[in-house]
């Protein structure tokens, strides 16, 4: 799993096997159609997390991705992430 941070501040978090070729995939414009918009542009990779299996990954990409803004900054100052 894996949160880049884009330009408008927003994050974007997702999951894949190989997190710097999936990063430069989103550097591109390639890949995830929110990360596909230059005004997201450029991109900042904050955080990543190795998982024993894909579902674990999926696990915790889902429950990043349904937080609040406060519970996914919360999340990240507590993994020692700033931004």
């Amino acid at each position: 799993m894996y949160v880049l941070l884009c330009a408008d501040g927003s994050f974007y978090c997702g999951f894949t096997d190989d997190v710097q070729r999936r990063f430069r995939t989103h550097q591109r414009f390639k890949g995830a159609k929110y990360t596909r918009v230059k005004a997201r542009h450029p991109l900042r990779l904050l955080y990543q997390e190795a998982f024993a299996d894909k579902s674990a990954a999926l696990a915790a990409e889902y429950r990043f991705k349904h937080q609040s803004r406060q519970a996914k900054e919360k999340f990240l100052h507590m993994r020692g992430v700033k931004w």
